[in-house]
């Protein structure tokens, strides 16, 4: 088969001198979004695209799969409580409330809003009484989250637009007339390039005119801090974060409002210059509960006196455990023996554990569903004896059970709300060894009747401290009933095995994660499971460098690749998008030691003229403001150059989309369009 020719994309001459080292760009002029080269050069590929895409598999087999809808986990406040749920026939989930007498409202339907599908609801916080909802929207993929409270009795706008609150948390003070929130500085009051940082916090009263919010926190810190802020459920105190960009550690204040003004709290340190994690919750028996993986990779629980706070005075309640990570915990107080709830993921299989609250024993465990994903414990603000939280595995679309401390007794609670067939396959956990000797895991979910080698698909992630959990995707069930194998690997650089395990896969140790990945696919063909002609790989983000490495370092290994809204300059990558607070997870080309890091892998790099590259699809979306497409473009047109194979190296980009969240129909298309170009290399 004769491919079609590329679209002409001329080689520059641009060579950057760092560190005395030579770094070539031959398709810097890609960078500039806005040039009539690059809308050109975009448009021919769209076409390449629309030639090879066709016919199109899987995409009715995807939308029948997503119809199962969802379901969040509830938020009480007062007698009420507020939760999403997406129906069959719904492109976005929509946000309710139901009120004690059982009466269920629509508060946000994204579609009502914007019949275009484009608006996303980004961020939700109800007030302490459930009278007032704070929330936050985007349009079109880009994230820039803007701000609005509702009257929930009356569904009226009481506030906003408030702009600039990309990843803002809302802290509400008791009575729902002030909150605290971040908010970036305004655009005239920074460098261009800096627009998406310089965050800090505020105190804003309703009703009021943000011009006359009083700054509490932030200034004079680092550029790309991120800040945390909450406020107790008694209202009296309040606790701040700062984190440098996305770096595994925090210091920690907190200030009691009983004591000093809302407007300019006398914070006091809890943490600060520490290597580590640490969040509080303050308990309604007046103690201080700290959640750390300080001198605990894997964290613990501990207690102190919130007029003592600081680490000295930690006393651990719940300790280390030398296999599970420990990941929330919940506090049942209206029983005659009040328990702490502590979730953990036990090598990503999700599990919950009963202690007694004044003394740490353990005294039982919650009944859960099965092998699979738990997410966000959830108790009634006031105190109680019931926990919610949300389950899902690999077959089950996502439901909330009810946990009853009384009774010891888990049930379902709610489901989501469509029915759908789910076809039969089978999971196995897999242990393998890395390049090191290192154990790895990896879910293995395959057809139930056995046999291979088959067509598998091999997806991970590998970065961020970020876990790779069982859960319900219609893409991975698709590819299984259609006699696919669908792998997912717990790489380093994940948070699957606690921060050490993170730890072990960034900075200088970012090459182990492409060495676990690489030894995941050799797993899968030494045991039969498929052979290098039938293996894809897939991943997006940091996931997406992983496969980008994965197919510059060993394209003999993989016959096809997709690369999602990928980082693939690695030299460059700090100047675009949220770059500049990924520098504590990567390093920095402007440090010596770390620009080596970055060059011995940076897949754009990394292309080598005369190569026989696997099949490549680039996916990426023009919207997205956390990494620009302009990566995938430049490494797209690298590959189309330098491939000597006959596999072709292709981009979809996609317009109105952005990063995270977006449309069913579009997720259906994007899903559909990846597994039929993987089925085409890997022979389904």
């Amino acid at each position: 088969m004769t491919r079609e020719p590329y679209p002409a994309a001329p080689r520059g001459e641009t060579v950057d001198v760092l560190h005395e080292t030579p770094v070539p760009d031959p398709y810097r002029w890609l960078e500039d979004s806005d040039s009539a080269e690059t809308a050109e050069w975009l448009l021919a590929q769209a076409e390449l695209f629309k030639g090879e895409s066709e016919p199109q598999r899987f995409k009715e087999r995807i939308a029948e799969l997503l119809r199962s809808g969802s379901v969040g986990v509830p938020a009480w406040r007062g007698g009420r409580y507020f939760f999403s749920r997406r129906t069959p026939d719904q492109e976005h989930a929509v946000y309710y409330v139901v009120e004690p007498d059982g009466t269920e409202r629509a508060l946000i339907d994204p579609m009502e809003i914007d019949p275009s599908g484009l608006t996303t609801l980004d961020a939700v916080q109800p007030d302490k009484e459930g009278r007032l909802l704070a929330y936050q929207i985007s349009v079109g993929g880009d994230e820039e989250s803007i701000l609005y409270v509702m009257d929930v009795a009356t569904g009226a706008r009481v506030e906003g637009p408030i702009d600039r609150c990309r990843y803002s948390p809302i802290a509400w003070l008791p009575g729902g007339e002030a909150f605290y929130y971040v908010r970036r500085l305004p655009s005239t009051e920074v460098p261009e390039n800096e627009r998406q940082f310089h965050r800090r916090i505020y105190l804003h009263r309703v009703g009021t005119s943000t011009e006359d919010d009083v700054m509490i926190f932030g200034d004079g810190m680092k550029m790309t801090n991120y800040y945390g802020v909450s406020v107790s459920r008694d209202g009296r105190w309040l606790q701040v974060s700062a984190s440098e960009g996305t770096a595994p550690r925090n210091d920690l204040w907190i200030a009691d409002l009983s004591v000093t003004p809302v407007d300019g709290p006398e914070l006091k340190p809890v943490q600060e210059g520490v290597d580590a994690q640490t969040g509080l919750l303050f308990g309604r028996d007046g103690r201080l509960y700290v959640h750390t993986d300080r001198d605990a990779s894997r964290a613990r629980i501990c207690v102190a006196d919130p007029s003592k706070p600081g680490y000295e005075s930690w006393r651990d309640l719940i300790p280390q455990d030398p296999e599970a990570v420990l990941s929330d915990f919940a506090i049942l107080d209206d029983l005659e023996r009040p328990v702490m709830l502590v979730g953990w993921t036990r090598h990503a299989i999700s599990e919950i554990t009963v202690h007694d609250l004044e003394t740490g024993e353990r005294v039982g465990e919650v009944p859960t569903p099965g092998l699979g994903t738990i997410g966000g414990i959830s108790e009634r603000p006031e105190g109680g004896y019931e926990a919610w939280f949300g389950y899902t595995d690999n077959t089950t679309p996502p439901t909330i059970q009810r946990y009853d401390a009384r009774t010891g007794e888990t049930t379902l609670w709610a489901t989501s709300p469509g029915a759908v067939e789910v076809p039969p396959v089978r999971t196995e956990q897999v242990v393998y060894q890395s390049k090191d000797g290192t154990d790895v895991r990896m879910l293995v979910i395959s057809p139930v009747d056995g046999g291979g080698p088959r067509p598998t698909i091999l997806y991970g992630y590998g970065g961020f401290g970020i876990s790779m959990t069982p859960g319900y995707s219609a893409s991975v069930l698709a590819w299984v009933e259609a006699g696919g194998v669908y792998a997912i690997a717990n790489l380093r650089g994940g948070g699957e095995e606690g921060e050490d395990w993170h730890r072990a896969g960034m900075l200088a140790s970012k090459q182990n994660v492409f060495d676990d990945f690489h030894a995941a696919a050799e797993h899968l063909i030494a045991t039969g499971v498929t052979t290098a002609d039938q293996l894809g790989i897939s991943g997006g983000s940091n996931g997406g460098l992983l496969v980008g490495a994965a197919l510059t370092q060993r394209p003999d290994l993989y016959a096809a690749v997709v690369c999602s809204a990928p980082l693939l300059d690695m030299i460059r990558y700090e100047q675009f998008g949220l770059g500049a607070t990924w520098n504590v997870e990567y390093g920095s080309a402007a440090d010596p030691e770390q620009f080596g890091w970055l060059m011995g892998y940076s897949p754009y790099h990394y292309v080598e003229q005369g190569v026989s590259y696997p099949a490549t699809l680039f996916t990426v979306f023009q919207s997205d403001t956390r990494v620009h497409p302009l990566h995938a473009w430049k490494m797209c047109a690298a590959l189309q150059h330098a491939s000597s194979g006959e596999r072709p190296i292709l981009l979809r980009n996609e317009t109105e989309v952005g990063h995270g969240a977006r449309s069913v129909s579009r997720s259906v298309d994007l899903a559909a369009d990846t597994l039929t170009f993987l089925a085409r290399y890997t022979g389904l």
